[in-house]
C-alpha cells in the first residue's frame, strides 16, 4: 500500500494536524510520499495556467506544458498513492489557502475528473483517504465547519469516496475532550 501525506498547517512545529498525522501514519504500513503545502506554499493558479490546462494535452506549447509542470507532479503523486492522508487545521472556518492550492492543482478536468451528461464523475476510484482536522474553537461538522464537509465533498468528486475523518476539533475549548476524540478516531481506523 502507497500513500500520499499532505501536510496543509502552516505550523511545522506544534500542529496538532502534522502530530495527528504522524500517529496514523505509523499505524499504516508501506511507503510513503509526502507533500508539505503548509510549509512549502503552492502557486496559486492563474490563467496562465487556466489556459494551458483547457488546451488539447497535443496542441500545447512548450511554455503551457512548463505550467503544468507542478499540477502533473501533485496529480502523479495522487494518483500513485493508495492510501491519502491530509492534515487539515480549520483557518477562519475553513481549509488553509495553501490546501485549497493543492486542490486546484489536482482537481483538472479529463484528468481527475470527467463531466458527462449526468454530471461529473471522479477518476480516482479505488482510493481511501483519512483526513486529520483540528481547530481550536470550530466544532467539526456544525454549521460554522466549512473545511470538514468541503473535504468530503471535494475528495468524492475526484473519485475518492472512501474518506474517514480523525477529529480533534475545540482543542481550546477542551483540550482533554478533543485529546480523546483523536485517540478514538485513530483508534478506528483499520492498518
Amino acid at each position: 500500500m502507497s500513500i500520499l501525506r499532505i501536510d496543509s498547517s502552516a505550523r511545522v512545529e506544534g500542529s496538532a494536524t502534522r502530530a495527528l498525522l504522524d500517529r496514523i501514519e505509523a499505524k499504516l504500513d508501506g511507503p510513503v510520499v509526502r507533500r508539505d503545502v503548509g510549509g512549502e506554499a503552492l502557486p496559486q493558479i492563474s490563467g496562465t495556467w487556466v489556459g494551458s490546462n483547457f488546451t488539447p494535452e497535443g496542441e500545447r506549447t512548450p511554455a503551457q506544458r512548463e505550467a503544468l509542470v507542478l499540477s502533473d507532479t501533485l496529480v502523479a503523486e495522487l494518483k500513485a498513492a493508495d492510501t491519502i492522508l491530509i492534515g487539515v487545521p480549520i483557518y477562519n472556518f475553513g481549509v488553509p489557502a495553501s490546501l485549497k492550492a493543492w486542490i486546484d492543482l489536482v482537481a483538472r478536468a479529463g484528468v481527475t475528473f470527467r463531466y458527462t451528461p449526468e454530471g461529473p464523475v471522479g477518476l480516482l476510484e479505488g482510493k481511501r483517504a483519512v483526513v486529520a482536522v483540528a481547530s481550536g474553537g470550530t466544532e467539526a461538522n456544525s454549521e460554522i465547519d466549512f473545511a470538514t464537509p468541503y473535504m468530503k465533498h471535494v475528495l468524492g468528486f475526484i473519485g475518492i469516496t472512501e474518506v474517514e475523518f480523525v477529529l480533534h476539533d475545540r482543542a481550546m475549548a477542551d483540550a482533554d475532550a478533543a485529546a480523546a476524540r483523536a485517540e478514538d478516531g485513530i483508534a478506528a481506523l483499520a492498518a
